[in-house]
């Protein structure tokens, strides 16, 4: 859709540019700061997820302008499987006006030029706002996830000394490892998009992740499964206290013989070393294998988030 194809006397609706840079990460932060998501808005972080591969924020991303940027549509493609993931927010003083339709409609439109067949939108259940604004667009509730939490002081010492003997840390040049591990442990998983090696490349050379961040656990010489860690932020910021499982993933043939519990161990372990003193993870609620787990090593209950989806005609 070109550039400044909808406009009226108070608004207008454009692809970004780069020179939007500055203003959208402050737009960015004031989103977080009015209704938390819990994602790190540092100039620095906004500039990385712009960079990601197979994204284009030329084209992806679209700024709504009335005086100042006041709201944005993000389009992020997953079609490995067929879909795109919207993520859009107008400042409360712009809202009631249609703009988040007509946002949509500009997503709709670069779906359609990338050949998605549906839209996906991930928000938190108190989002009251978000919820009848979607269903408003149709878009129908299909999946919950669950937020959970754990003080990792709960977590036995002896235990998790123990297994960190089969573990060690992800190693420069075996992202090509890591991506055949984590795209056979996930293979068929709801709203998973197989990765790349030039995706798990970028994404280990983030500025919040390490190497040391990545647990594998090890049968012999086989890695057989891994644990994602990272740390979590707080009003747009990296958290002092909270760390996260970002990812567990174990291979099809190591399944229901303790090795998730070995690596969910082995990451907790990692984030207690980096004196974080709270665990966070989400996990799909339908996935009973692994809310089992994560209960059974005192994992609770905080919140559920909710996935809308519209199917794109």
């Amino acid at each position: 859709m070109p550039t400044k194809a909808m406009s009226n006397s108070l608004h207008n609706i454009r692809n970004y540019q780069p020179a939007d840079f500055n203003k959208y990460v402050l737009l960015y932060a004031e989103a977080e700061k009015l209704e938390p998501t819990g994602r790190c808005v540092s100039p620095q972080f906004v500039a990385e997820r712009l960079e990601q591969p197979n994204y284009s924020p030329e084209q992806d991303l679209f700024i709504l302008w009335s005086e100042d940027i006041v709201g944005y549509m993000d389009v992020k493609p997953e079609l490995t499987i067929g879909r795109v993931v919207l993520d859009c927010w107008v400042h409360p003083e712009h809202r009631r006006r249609g703009l988040a339709t007509k946002l949509l409609s500009y997503a709709t439109n670069r779906a359609k030029e990338l050949g998605a067949k549906v839209a996906h939108v991930n928000i938190r259940e108190d989002n009251v706002i978000a919820i009848r604004v979607l269903s408003r667009l149709g878009f129908s509730l299909i999946r919950r996830f669950l937020a959970l939490g754990l003080d990792i002081a709960d977590v036995g010492e002896l235990d998790m000394d123990r297994v960190a003997l089969s573990c060690r840390y992800l190693q420069h040049g075996e992202e090509g490892k890591l991506t055949q591990l984590q795209n056979r442990a996930f293979a068929g998983t709801w709203g998973y998009n197989s990765n790349t090696v030039e995706e798990i490349a970028f994404r280990t050379n983030l500025n919040t992740c390490s190497l040391e961040d990545i647990v594998l656990i090890y049968e012999g010489d086989k890695a057989i499964g891994y644990c994602w860690t990272g740390i979590s932020c707080e009003e747009g910021v990296p958290s002092i206290r909270k760390g996260r499982i970002l990812m567990l993933g174990v291979g099809p043939d190591y399944r229901g013989k303790g090795t998730g519990k070995k690596l969910v161990l082995a990451g907790l372990a990692h984030l207690k070393s980096k004196g974080l003193q709270v665990a966070e993870l989400t996990v799909d609620s339908e996935n009973k294998a692994a809310c089992a787990l994560y209960q059974s090593l005192g994992f609770e209950v905080q919140a559920n988030t909710f996935w809308y989806e519209k199917v794109i005609n």
